[in-house]
């Protein structure tokens, strides 16, 4: 499906379904709104399904994996080679979103969207490369129109691709050295927001490469001159493979009904563009968590999200996506699970 069919696609949830949840969640044995929420998360899951009692979802995290050209700008602390490092280290089942996606009995599928690198057949890994690496934002555009639209179209089709195998709850997730450099340039220019405000310190940096950082972004935005109006752009312009599967995903899970768990700092400027390309896509995405990365909480409130969690991570990788779904489990079983004052012979009458 392209973009064009998938973003006509996505509606708004229906206010009836978030209404007949509340009702049923007001009826259970606690006070009304007691348990917080989790119970938000249940009604809105209730909406975005548009079922009254949803099951336990099958899940699956998507980690998205790219290199960018503006590596070679000394922005990171690790070299480019760690991202294909990396990947294998999760096809091994070794890194930390293996371990939290286990905990929340979520699979776990490795994407490579533009790794610098051929890697074999392996179980586990979709070969969906639209770039071999991003070209150095710094000195020209990191992707062509066409490479970001072909970005855009591999996220929808794994919504597709999966949701047809039965899964109905989706993660983001992502490996890319140097991928926050592109997620604060996309922050910056879409939320109007001063470069050094929206950028952090990334795997570690110092305070000496911090500042370059600012000035590589700066710079990179002055050269491409980024149009905010139009997400597209600004993906291509400024932006990576793996942000442009992470928005893709988002926004075909949205035409399909189904809920994306948001991860952190780099999967959210996924998110800022998919919510640029079609607002209504924020009704379906659940902020897992707020990161210790200066942007996030800036593209966050700019979407209008609210994070569930807030346990200073900056991993990446769909690990605090992970820790979240667990909490969407909770609610949902809640919901199902808890019995109402009539069930359980529980008198609802409040005494004044």
């Amino acid at each position: 499906m392209d973009l064009n069919e998938t973003v006509s696609s996505i509606k708004p949830l229906e206010r009836a379904f978030l209404e007949k949840a509340q009702k049923r969640l007001d009826s259970l044995t606690k006070p009304p709104g007691s348990l917080g929420r989790l119970e938000e998360v249940a009604a809105r899951l209730v909406a975005i399904y548009r079922d009254e009692m949803p099951g336990i979802p099958r899940k699956v995290v998507f980690t998205f994996a790219g290199d960018h050209g503006v590596a070679e700008e000394g922005v990171s602390a690790y070299p480019s080679e760690v991202t294909r490092q990396m990947v294998y280290n999760f096809i091994n089942g070794g890194a930390g979103i293996n371990v939290l996606a286990r905990h929340a009995a979520a699979d776990v599928v490795v994407i490579d969207i533009g790794v610098n690198y051929e890697f074999e057949d392996l179980d586990g890994l979709v070969r969906r490369k639209v770039v071999k690496g991003t070209r150095n934002m710094m000195v020209e555009a990191a992707m062509t129109r066409e490479e970001a639209l072909r970005c855009l179209e591999v996220g929808i089709d794994l919504a597709h691709e999966f949701h047809d195998k039965g899964y109905r709850m989706f993660a983001t997730g992502e490996m890319g050295i140097a991928n926050t450099t592109p997620s604060s340039a996309i922050a910056s220019v879409i939320t109007g927001k001063a470069v050094r405000d929206v950028t952090g310190r990334g795997t570690g940096i110092g305070d000496e490469t911090l500042n370059r950082k600012v000035d590589v972004i700066e710079k990179a935005i002055s050269l491409n001159k980024p149009d905010p109006y139009d997400p597209v752009d600004v993906l291509a312009k400024v932006g990576g493979a793996e942000i442009g599967g992470i928005a893709g995903l988002c926004l075909g899970a949205a035409s399909l009904g189904l809920p994306v768990v948001v991860d952190g700092f780099i999967s959210t400027a996924g998110a800022l563009i998919a919510s640029r390309i079609c607002p209504d896509v924020t009704e379906y995405l659940f902020a897992a968590h707020n990161s210790q990365e200066a942007g996030h909480r800036v593209m966050l409130e700019y979407m209008g999200l609210r994070p569930i969690l807030d346990l200073g991570l900056r991993l990446g990788e769909g690990t605090g996506a992970a820790v979240a779904m667990t909490l969407l489990d909770a609610g949902l079983k809640i919901y199902r699970e808890m019995a109402t004052f009539g069930e359980a012979g529980v008198s609802d009458e409040v005494l004044n």
